[in-house]
Protein backbone atom coordinates (compact mmCIF):
# COMPACT_ATOMS: atom_id res chain seq x y z
CA UNK A 1 0.00 0.00 0.00
CA UNK A 2 1.49 3.42 -1.09
CA UNK A 3 2.09 5.99 1.58
CA UNK A 4 0.23 8.97 0.68
CA UNK A 5 2.54 11.42 3.05
CA UNK A 6 6.23 10.28 1.20
CA UNK A 7 7.12 12.73 -1.21
CA UNK A 8 7.27 11.24 -4.45
CA UNK A 9 11.35 11.09 -5.88
CA UNK A 10 12.54 14.04 -7.20
CA UNK A 11 12.84 12.43 -10.51
CA UNK A 12 9.00 12.35 -10.40
CA UNK A 13 6.67 13.98 -13.43
CA UNK A 14 4.37 15.00 -10.83
CA UNK A 15 7.04 16.43 -8.73
CA UNK A 16 8.97 18.79 -11.18
CA UNK A 17 5.18 20.11 -12.52
CA UNK A 18 5.00 21.01 -8.40
CA UNK A 19 8.22 22.54 -7.73
CA UNK A 20 7.48 24.17 -10.91
CA UNK A 21 4.31 26.14 -10.10
CA UNK A 22 5.97 26.72 -6.74
CA UNK A 23 8.88 28.81 -8.42
CA UNK A 24 6.40 30.38 -10.44
CA UNK A 25 4.08 31.27 -7.89
CA UNK A 26 6.99 32.95 -6.04
CA UNK A 27 7.82 35.06 -8.92
CA UNK A 28 4.76 36.41 -8.97
CA UNK A 29 4.49 37.09 -5.61
CA UNK A 30 7.85 38.92 -5.25
CA UNK A 31 6.86 40.83 -8.38
CA UNK A 32 3.53 42.34 -6.78
CA UNK A 33 5.75 42.94 -3.97
CA UNK A 34 8.34 44.90 -6.06
CA UNK A 35 4.95 46.48 -7.98
CA UNK A 36 3.59 48.29 -4.49
CA UNK A 37 7.11 49.24 -3.83
CA UNK A 38 7.35 51.21 -6.50
CA UNK A 39 3.91 52.51 -6.24
CA UNK A 40 4.69 53.54 -2.76
CA UNK A 41 7.82 55.12 -3.93
CA UNK A 42 6.28 57.23 -6.59
CA UNK A 43 4.02 58.28 -3.84
CA UNK A 44 6.64 59.20 -1.75
CA UNK A 45 8.76 60.71 -4.34
CA UNK A 46 5.62 62.99 -5.40
CA UNK A 47 4.36 64.09 -1.60
CA UNK A 48 8.50 65.10 -0.93
CA UNK A 49 8.27 66.96 -4.11
CA UNK A 50 5.03 68.92 -3.20
CA UNK A 51 6.49 69.39 0.64
CA UNK A 52 9.72 71.16 -1.11
CA UNK A 53 7.94 73.30 -3.49
CA UNK A 54 5.45 74.02 -0.92
CA UNK A 55 8.71 75.21 1.43
CA UNK A 56 10.57 77.05 -0.85
CA UNK A 57 7.04 79.19 -1.28
CA UNK A 58 6.44 79.49 2.37
CA UNK A 59 10.29 80.00 3.17
CA UNK A 60 10.29 82.77 0.06
CA UNK A 61 7.26 84.81 1.46
CA UNK A 62 8.08 84.88 4.96
CA UNK A 63 8.95 88.15 5.18
CA UNK A 64 5.97 89.64 3.27
CA UNK A 65 3.91 88.64 6.19
CA UNK A 66 5.65 90.66 8.70
CA UNK A 67 6.01 94.44 8.13
CA UNK A 68 8.06 96.85 10.46
CA UNK A 69 6.89 99.81 11.65
CA UNK A 70 8.40 103.14 13.53
CA UNK A 71 6.79 105.01 16.10
CA UNK A 72 7.11 109.09 15.64
CA UNK A 73 5.29 111.86 17.36
CA UNK A 74 3.25 114.11 14.58
CA UNK A 75 2.16 117.23 15.72
CA UNK A 76 -1.08 118.26 14.03
CA UNK A 77 -1.16 121.88 13.46
CA UNK A 78 -4.50 123.61 12.96
CA UNK A 79 -2.86 126.32 10.85
CA UNK A 80 -1.56 123.59 8.23
CA UNK A 81 -5.12 121.59 8.86
CA UNK A 82 -8.09 122.73 7.93
CA UNK A 83 -10.84 120.86 10.07
CA UNK A 84 -13.87 121.72 7.32
CA UNK A 85 -11.86 119.54 5.04
CA UNK A 86 -8.71 117.73 6.38
CA UNK A 87 -8.24 114.93 3.64
CA UNK A 88 -6.34 118.05 1.57
CA UNK A 89 -3.77 119.24 4.53
CA UNK A 90 -0.22 118.81 3.80
CA UNK A 91 0.72 115.50 6.07
CA UNK A 92 4.01 114.61 4.38
CA UNK A 93 5.38 118.02 6.41
CA UNK A 94 4.29 117.04 9.42
CA UNK A 95 5.63 113.25 9.15
CA UNK A 96 8.97 114.92 7.93
CA UNK A 97 9.07 117.22 11.07
CA UNK A 98 8.37 114.19 13.27
CA UNK A 99 11.26 112.25 12.43
CA UNK A 100 13.75 115.41 11.84
CA UNK A 101 12.63 116.06 16.09
CA UNK A 102 13.90 112.47 16.57
CA UNK A 103 17.34 113.66 15.66
CA UNK A 104 17.37 117.28 16.30
CA UNK A 105 21.41 117.28 15.76
CA UNK A 106 20.61 116.82 11.78
CA UNK A 107 20.55 119.70 10.04
CA UNK A 108 22.49 119.01 6.74
CA UNK A 109 20.28 118.58 3.56
CA UNK A 110 22.12 115.44 2.99
CA UNK A 111 21.46 113.85 6.41
CA UNK A 112 17.73 115.24 6.86
CA UNK A 113 17.28 113.22 3.50
CA UNK A 114 18.68 110.22 4.68
CA UNK A 115 15.93 110.39 7.56
CA UNK A 116 13.02 110.93 5.40
CA UNK A 117 14.30 107.53 3.71
CA UNK A 118 13.45 105.95 6.63
CA UNK A 119 9.55 106.15 6.48
CA UNK A 120 7.74 105.21 3.81
CA UNK A 121 5.70 107.38 1.31
CA UNK A 122 2.51 105.47 2.50
CA UNK A 123 3.05 107.21 6.49
CA UNK A 124 1.87 110.38 5.55
CA UNK A 125 -1.76 108.60 4.11
CA UNK A 126 -1.82 106.84 7.08
CA UNK A 127 -1.63 109.99 10.03
CA UNK A 128 -3.85 111.12 6.81
CA UNK A 129 -6.95 108.76 7.65
CA UNK A 130 -6.50 108.70 10.89
CA UNK A 131 -7.04 112.60 11.37
CA UNK A 132 -9.79 112.47 8.27
CA UNK A 133 -11.43 109.25 10.42
CA UNK A 134 -11.20 111.59 13.86
CA UNK A 135 -10.68 115.49 13.29
CA UNK A 136 -11.01 116.14 17.15
CA UNK A 137 -7.12 115.22 16.79
CA UNK A 138 -6.11 118.66 14.96
CA UNK A 139 -4.03 120.80 17.39
CA UNK A 140 -2.90 117.31 19.36
CA UNK A 141 0.57 115.84 18.98
CA UNK A 142 -0.10 112.12 18.51
CA UNK A 143 1.99 108.68 18.73
CA UNK A 144 1.71 107.10 15.49
CA UNK A 145 3.05 103.53 13.98
CA UNK A 146 4.29 104.22 10.92
CA UNK A 147 5.86 101.67 8.05
CA UNK A 148 9.32 101.80 7.08
CA UNK A 149 10.63 102.22 3.43
CA UNK A 150 11.00 98.79 1.70
CA UNK A 151 15.11 99.21 2.42
CA UNK A 152 14.74 99.72 6.02
CA UNK A 153 12.69 96.68 5.98
CA UNK A 154 14.83 94.84 3.97
CA UNK A 155 17.58 95.30 6.43
CA UNK A 156 15.53 94.76 9.46
CA UNK A 157 14.58 91.75 8.57
CA UNK A 158 18.09 90.56 7.37
CA UNK A 159 17.40 90.37 4.02
CA UNK A 160 20.22 93.45 3.09
CA UNK A 161 23.30 92.39 4.44
CA UNK A 162 24.85 95.33 6.61
CA UNK A 163 28.56 93.79 6.36
CA UNK A 164 27.99 94.21 2.87
CA UNK A 165 30.14 97.60 1.29
CA UNK A 166 27.91 100.40 0.97
CA UNK A 167 28.32 100.50 -3.16
CA UNK A 168 26.72 97.16 -2.77
CA UNK A 169 23.52 97.63 -0.74
CA UNK A 170 20.37 99.79 -0.86
CA UNK A 171 21.01 100.88 2.33
CA UNK A 172 23.45 103.76 3.33
CA UNK A 173 26.01 103.92 6.52
CA UNK A 174 24.09 106.72 7.81
CA UNK A 175 20.82 105.32 7.62
CA UNK A 176 21.80 102.02 9.17
CA UNK A 177 23.04 104.37 12.03
CA UNK A 178 19.61 106.00 12.59
CA UNK A 179 17.74 103.00 12.23
CA UNK A 180 20.16 101.34 14.79
CA UNK A 181 19.57 104.58 17.37
CA UNK A 182 15.68 104.32 16.83
CA UNK A 183 15.92 100.45 18.01
CA UNK A 184 17.75 101.57 20.78
CA UNK A 185 15.24 103.99 21.70
CA UNK A 186 12.96 101.41 21.36
CA UNK A 187 10.68 102.98 18.34
CA UNK A 188 11.07 99.89 15.90
CA UNK A 189 8.61 96.94 15.86
CA UNK A 190 7.25 94.52 13.68
CA UNK A 191 3.98 93.33 13.05
CA UNK A 192 1.76 91.20 10.76
CA UNK A 193 1.54 92.54 7.57
CA UNK A 194 -2.37 93.15 7.81
CA UNK A 195 -1.65 95.92 4.47
CA UNK A 196 -1.27 92.66 2.51
CA UNK A 197 -5.04 92.18 2.60
CA UNK A 198 -5.91 95.76 3.10
CA UNK A 199 -5.03 97.57 0.84
CA UNK A 200 -4.53 97.37 -3.24
CA UNK A 201 -1.15 97.57 -5.77
CA UNK A 202 1.41 100.38 -4.85
CA UNK A 203 4.60 101.34 -6.82
CA UNK A 204 6.59 100.69 -3.04
CA UNK A 205 6.24 97.31 -2.06
CA UNK A 206 5.56 98.16 1.61
CA UNK A 207 2.44 99.21 0.62
CA UNK A 208 1.35 96.94 -1.95
CA UNK A 209 -1.76 94.39 -1.21
CA UNK A 210 -3.66 91.81 -2.36
CA UNK A 211 -7.08 93.54 -2.18
CA UNK A 212 -8.03 94.78 -5.32
CA UNK A 213 -7.01 91.14 -7.03
CA UNK A 214 -8.89 89.18 -4.75
CA UNK A 215 -11.94 91.16 -5.40
CA UNK A 216 -11.56 91.17 -8.74
CA UNK A 217 -11.33 87.30 -8.64
CA UNK A 218 -14.72 87.49 -6.67
CA UNK A 219 -16.31 88.90 -9.26
CA UNK A 220 -14.32 87.01 -11.97
CA UNK A 221 -15.78 83.98 -10.56
CA UNK A 222 -19.07 85.27 -9.79
CA UNK A 223 -19.58 85.88 -13.41
CA UNK A 224 -18.77 82.88 -14.59
CA UNK A 225 -20.54 80.98 -12.00
CA UNK A 226 -23.31 82.93 -13.08
CA UNK A 227 -22.59 82.22 -16.88
CA UNK A 228 -20.95 78.64 -17.09
CA UNK A 229 -23.02 76.98 -14.83
CA UNK A 230 -26.88 77.47 -15.55
CA UNK A 231 -25.42 77.19 -19.48
CA UNK A 232 -23.40 73.99 -18.64
CA UNK A 233 -26.04 71.80 -16.81
CA UNK A 234 -28.77 72.88 -19.64
CA UNK A 235 -26.79 71.39 -22.42
CA UNK A 236 -25.44 68.24 -20.11
CA UNK A 237 -29.04 67.82 -19.82
CA UNK A 238 -30.07 68.30 -23.29
CA UNK A 239 -27.19 66.03 -24.69
CA UNK A 240 -27.58 63.61 -22.22
CA UNK A 241 -31.52 62.89 -21.92
CA UNK A 242 -33.17 64.34 -24.67
CA UNK A 243 -30.97 64.78 -27.82
CA UNK A 244 -31.25 62.08 -30.74
CA UNK A 245 -28.12 60.16 -31.13
CA UNK A 246 -27.08 60.94 -34.57
CA UNK A 247 -23.90 62.47 -36.24
CA UNK A 248 -24.95 65.94 -35.25
CA UNK A 249 -24.77 65.02 -31.68
CA UNK A 250 -21.39 62.98 -31.91
CA UNK A 251 -19.77 65.61 -33.58
CA UNK A 252 -21.53 68.22 -30.74
CA UNK A 253 -19.63 66.07 -28.63
CA UNK A 254 -16.05 65.46 -30.25
CA UNK A 255 -15.84 68.97 -29.78
CA UNK A 256 -16.94 69.62 -26.42
CA UNK A 257 -14.35 67.33 -25.05
CA UNK A 258 -11.66 69.37 -27.79
CA UNK A 259 -12.76 72.06 -26.33
CA UNK A 260 -11.91 70.93 -22.55
CA UNK A 261 -8.37 70.27 -23.90
CA UNK A 262 -7.45 73.63 -25.62
CA UNK A 263 -4.69 76.04 -24.50
CA UNK A 264 -6.42 78.83 -22.18
CA UNK A 265 -4.47 81.34 -24.05
CA UNK A 266 -6.68 80.60 -27.46
CA UNK A 267 -9.97 81.57 -25.23
CA UNK A 268 -8.31 84.38 -24.49
CA UNK A 269 -7.62 85.42 -28.02
CA UNK A 270 -11.51 84.83 -28.53
CA UNK A 271 -12.32 87.24 -25.65
CA UNK A 272 -9.77 90.03 -27.08
CA UNK A 273 -11.26 89.20 -30.98
CA UNK A 274 -15.13 89.08 -29.92
CA UNK A 275 -15.53 90.61 -26.79
CA UNK A 276 -13.14 93.58 -27.03
CA UNK A 277 -12.74 94.34 -30.59
CA UNK A 278 -16.23 93.34 -32.07
CA UNK A 279 -18.45 93.98 -29.01
CA UNK A 280 -16.27 97.18 -27.42
CA UNK A 281 -16.42 96.17 -24.17
CA UNK A 282 -14.15 97.81 -21.81
CA UNK A 283 -10.42 96.16 -21.39
CA UNK A 284 -9.44 95.13 -17.68
CA UNK A 285 -13.32 94.58 -16.70
CA UNK A 286 -14.24 91.46 -14.55
CA UNK A 287 -16.91 91.22 -17.08
CA UNK A 288 -14.90 90.24 -19.49
CA UNK A 289 -12.56 88.21 -17.81
CA UNK A 290 -15.74 85.83 -16.29
CA UNK A 291 -17.25 85.31 -19.64
CA UNK A 292 -13.59 84.86 -20.89
CA UNK A 293 -13.17 81.63 -18.49
CA UNK A 294 -16.72 80.67 -18.37
CA UNK A 295 -16.04 79.34 -22.24
CA UNK A 296 -12.86 77.91 -21.05
CA UNK A 297 -15.23 76.32 -17.56
CA UNK A 298 -18.46 75.18 -19.73
CA UNK A 299 -16.38 71.72 -21.65
CA UNK A 300 -15.86 70.81 -17.45
CA UNK A 301 -18.93 71.38 -16.29
CA UNK A 302 -20.79 69.78 -19.56
CA UNK A 303 -18.67 66.43 -19.15
CA UNK A 304 -18.86 66.29 -15.63
CA UNK A 305 -22.60 66.88 -15.03
CA UNK A 306 -22.80 64.37 -18.07
CA UNK A 307 -21.07 61.69 -16.32
CA UNK A 308 -23.29 62.34 -13.38
CA UNK A 309 -26.10 61.98 -15.25
CA UNK A 310 -24.90 58.76 -16.30
CA UNK A 311 -23.93 57.26 -13.24
CA UNK A 312 -27.75 57.52 -11.90
CA UNK A 313 -29.53 53.84 -12.69
CA UNK A 314 -31.64 53.70 -15.74
CA UNK A 315 -34.63 52.37 -13.37
CA UNK A 316 -34.53 55.33 -11.61
CA UNK A 317 -35.61 56.79 -14.88
CA UNK A 318 -38.14 54.06 -15.86
CA UNK A 319 -39.95 53.84 -12.60
CA UNK A 320 -40.47 57.62 -12.70
CA UNK A 321 -42.04 56.84 -16.51
CA UNK A 322 -43.69 53.96 -15.24
CA UNK A 323 -46.16 55.91 -13.12
CA UNK A 324 -46.94 58.59 -15.30
CA UNK A 325 -44.02 61.19 -15.05
CA UNK A 326 -43.26 62.90 -18.26
CA UNK A 327 -39.35 63.54 -19.43
CA UNK A 328 -38.63 66.73 -17.87
CA UNK A 329 -40.27 65.63 -14.44
CA UNK A 330 -38.17 62.80 -14.60
CA UNK A 331 -35.21 64.56 -15.11
CA UNK A 332 -35.85 67.54 -12.85
CA UNK A 333 -37.58 65.95 -9.93
CA UNK A 334 -35.70 62.66 -10.24
CA UNK A 335 -32.19 62.25 -12.01
CA UNK A 336 -31.04 65.87 -11.33
CA UNK A 337 -31.39 65.78 -7.66
CA UNK A 338 -29.07 62.70 -7.54
CA UNK A 339 -26.71 64.06 -9.79
CA UNK A 340 -26.55 67.36 -8.04
CA UNK A 341 -22.78 65.75 -5.91
CA UNK A 342 -21.33 65.25 -9.50
CA UNK A 343 -22.40 68.29 -11.02
CA UNK A 344 -21.21 69.91 -7.63
CA UNK A 345 -18.39 68.43 -7.76
CA UNK A 346 -17.01 69.16 -11.53
CA UNK A 347 -18.58 72.87 -10.70
CA UNK A 348 -16.14 73.61 -7.72
CA UNK A 349 -12.81 71.65 -10.03
CA UNK A 350 -13.97 74.09 -13.04
CA UNK A 351 -14.08 77.42 -11.28
CA UNK A 352 -10.80 76.50 -9.33
CA UNK A 353 -9.41 76.01 -12.51
CA UNK A 354 -11.01 78.98 -13.73
CA UNK A 355 -9.36 80.59 -10.61
CA UNK A 356 -5.97 79.81 -11.37
CA UNK A 357 -5.49 80.69 -15.40
CA UNK A 358 -3.15 83.82 -16.28
CA UNK A 359 -3.21 83.61 -19.88
CA UNK A 360 -6.51 84.52 -20.93
CA UNK A 361 -6.57 87.54 -18.08
CA UNK A 362 -3.22 88.79 -19.73
CA UNK A 363 -4.47 88.78 -23.38
CA UNK A 364 -7.51 91.05 -22.23
CA UNK A 365 -5.73 93.51 -20.45
CA UNK A 366 -6.27 92.37 -16.32
CA UNK A 367 -2.63 93.06 -15.70
CA UNK A 368 -2.74 97.24 -15.15
CA UNK A 369 -1.52 98.81 -12.43
CA UNK A 370 -4.69 99.34 -10.16
CA UNK A 371 -4.54 100.95 -7.16
CA UNK A 372 -7.91 100.86 -5.72
CA UNK A 373 -10.27 97.31 -5.60
CA UNK A 374 -12.55 97.52 -8.11
CA UNK A 375 -16.56 98.78 -7.53
CA UNK A 376 -18.22 96.27 -9.89
CA UNK A 377 -17.94 94.24 -13.06
CA UNK A 378 -17.28 97.04 -15.08
CA UNK A 379 -14.43 98.82 -13.04
CA UNK A 380 -10.92 97.88 -14.00
CA UNK A 381 -9.38 95.03 -11.84
CA UNK A 382 -6.91 92.74 -11.46
CA UNK A 383 -7.07 89.04 -10.21
CA UNK A 384 -4.42 86.95 -8.35
CA UNK A 385 -2.31 85.21 -10.35
CA UNK A 386 -2.42 88.63 -12.67
CA UNK A 387 -1.58 90.07 -9.61
CA UNK A 388 1.54 87.41 -9.33
CA UNK A 389 2.54 87.95 -12.88
CA UNK A 390 2.90 91.52 -12.10
CA UNK A 391 4.78 91.38 -8.93
CA UNK A 392 7.12 88.57 -10.35
CA UNK A 393 8.26 91.38 -12.98
CA UNK A 394 8.83 94.17 -10.66
CA UNK A 395 12.71 94.91 -9.70
CA UNK A 396 12.01 95.73 -6.10
CA UNK A 397 13.30 93.42 -3.80
CA UNK A 398 10.13 93.72 -1.79
CA UNK A 399 8.28 92.18 -4.33
CA UNK A 400 10.12 89.05 -4.31
CA UNK A 401 8.59 88.39 -0.86
CA UNK A 402 5.02 89.72 -2.03
CA UNK A 403 4.91 87.29 -4.48
CA UNK A 404 5.36 84.17 -2.72
CA UNK A 405 2.60 85.30 -0.28
CA UNK A 406 0.61 85.53 -3.07
CA UNK A 407 1.03 82.16 -4.48
CA UNK A 408 0.55 81.44 -1.03
CA UNK A 409 -2.58 82.54 -0.57
CA UNK A 410 -3.62 81.42 -4.32
CA UNK A 411 -3.11 78.00 -3.29
CA UNK A 412 -4.86 78.10 -0.12
CA UNK A 413 -8.01 79.49 -2.15
CA UNK A 414 -7.50 76.22 -4.65
CA UNK A 415 -7.38 73.95 -1.66
CA UNK A 416 -10.39 75.09 -0.02
CA UNK A 417 -12.10 75.04 -3.37
CA UNK A 418 -10.70 71.63 -3.79
CA UNK A 419 -11.45 70.13 -0.29
CA UNK A 420 -15.19 71.82 -0.56
CA UNK A 421 -15.57 69.25 -3.31
CA UNK A 422 -14.80 66.35 -2.11
CA UNK A 423 -16.83 67.33 0.91
CA UNK A 424 -19.64 67.66 -1.29
CA UNK A 425 -19.01 64.40 -2.84
CA UNK A 426 -18.95 62.44 0.09
CA UNK A 427 -21.24 64.58 1.83
CA UNK A 428 -24.54 63.93 -0.90
CA UNK A 429 -23.41 60.80 -2.80
CA UNK A 430 -25.30 57.93 -3.15
CA UNK A 431 -24.16 54.26 -4.06
CA UNK A 432 -26.41 51.87 -6.23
Amino acid sequence: MTDITSAPPATAPGWSRSAAAARQLQRRHRADRRLRLYGIAAIAIALSLLVILLTSIFVASWTAWTQTQVRIDVTLDPAEIDAADPFRARYQNAVRDAIYQLFPEVESSADQRALRDLLSNGAQFQVRDMVVADPMLIGQTVSVWVPVSDPIDQLRKGVIDRTLPPERRRVSDQEIAYFDALVEQDRIRSVFNTTLFTAADSRFPELAGLKGALVGSFYLLLVCFLLSVPIGVAAAVYLEEFAPKNRWTDLIEVNINNLAAVPSIVFGLLGLAVFLGFFGLPRSAPLVGGMVLSLMTLPTIIIATRAAFKAVPPSIREAALGIGASRIQTVTHHVLPLAMPGILTGTIIGLAQALGETAPLLLIGMNAFITAAPEGIMTPSTALPTQIFIWFDSPERGFVARTSAAIMVLLGFLILMNAAAVILRRRFERTW
